[in-house]
């Protein structure tokens, strides 16, 4: 991430609920873990030194079970939670040295967030709900109408402004949801359990419809969820938490193939690994694809794509191609090694397949 544009970089960020957070917060930087901390001061550790930059432009997704933290964290980045120390820098400037006329102009004009349960607001049309972001700035309807329609339409809406969100499914709600966010046309999208009240198909069709959006329109989004496979769907960047603490960040494929702690290993033992992984996490990189190959993939397949072309047999190998260049070989007995989680196998090169 060294050579990518960081949006938001988070410091050293500790969150203590309690009557009298500053000492809690100093027993937890002489090491008292989260349970200790409750049953000695009954005080909560929120969140233990987060230390998080996120890019611009691609999607970082904080994730862990409940009480880990991740929907804490999110509300520290637009300070609806005020942490107990630590920074916050949006664009290099820190929002917690913000007066309050700063952090509305921030939750206006440069931060957006969709929530689980919709938040719409049941007396507004759906186009109102859309416009809302312009109608707090002080638009009439018909100066954001426009732009707010143009949104309901890419999010599959089309025609349906003038309905209330009663009427609509929740699918339906949460795209109203997504179009009011885009609307306010804010850089950076919070995104709290997005789509955890949703039915499975409308959950996957949801995340379609955000990759989509995302490799067109390329905002910094930071979505939270608890489930894995959703995680690796949508994340260019993952963070896992567990009782306020980063165990691991990185790009997921290789949190996938290298899981720096058991807390990971349990999180990854049960993903199908053919349908997540990409051929680019376990190629082998080089310049020179020359020789006889059984045909080209490209680097962003999955592992399954390539188990079905190749029809099972391991003695195959391919040129892995990306904007019509090669880039490496993949060998399918390198291949069936990645689908071997890391904790299971007994090859010791299956620990380094990180691409």
């Amino acid at each position: 991430m060294t050579d990518t544009e960081i949006k938001i970089s988070i410091r050293n960020l500790y969150k203590i609920f309690g009557d009298d957070p500053l000492p809690a917060l100093q027993h937890v930087k002489d090491g008292l873990g989260k349970s200790d901390l409750l049953e000695l001061h009954n005080h909560v550790l929120g969140l233990n030194d987060i230390n998080v930059d996120v890019p611009a432009g691609k999607t970082t997704v904080i994730m862990g079970l409940s009480g880990s933290g991740k929907s804490t964290l999110i509300r520290h980045l637009n300070r609806l939670i005020e942490p107990t120390a630590g920074e916050v820098w949006v664009n290099e400037e820190n929002i917690l040295d913000y007066s309050e006329s700063q952090l509305r102009e921030l939750r206006k004009h440069m931060m957006s967030m969709v929530f689980q349960k919709f938040a719409l607001l049941p007396h507004r049309t759906v186009l109102q709900n859309a416009g809302l972001a312009p109608s707090v700035a002080g638009q009439k309807e018909r100066q954001y109408a426009d732009e707010a329609r143009k949104w309901l339409d890419r999010v599959g809406l089309q025609g349906q402004g003038e309905q209330y969100p009663h009427q609509m499914s929740g699918g339906m709600q949460q795209r109203v949801g997504i179009a009011r966010a885009l609307t306010s046309n804010s850089d950076i999208m919070l995104m709290d359990e997005a789509f955890s009240a949703l039915d499975p198909l409308i959950r996957t069709d949801m995340q379609g419809l955000l990759i989509e959006l995302q490799a067109e329109l390329q905002k910094t989004i930071v979505f939270i969820t608890h489930d894995l496979d959703e995680a690796l769907k949508l994340a260019d960047h993952l963070v896992i938490l567990k009782d306020g603490s980063v165990i691991q960040q990185g790009e997921p494929q290789h949190i996938l193939l290298n899981p720096a702690a058991p807390y990971i290993e349990d999180f990854v033992s049960d993903i199908n690994r053919a349908r997540v992984l990409r051929v680019r996490s376990v190629m082998t990189k080089t310049l020179d694809a020359a020789g006889e190959r059984a045909g080209e993939i490209d680097h962003d397949d999955t592992l399954e794509s390539v188990i079905a072309l190749s029809e099972g047999d391991t003695s195959r190998s391919y040129r892995v191609m990306k904007d019509g260049k090669p880039i490496g070989v993949l060998d399918m007995r390198k291949l069936v090694r990645a689908l071997v989680p890391v904790a299971q196998s007994d090859d010791p090169d299956s620990a380094r397949l990180s691409g």
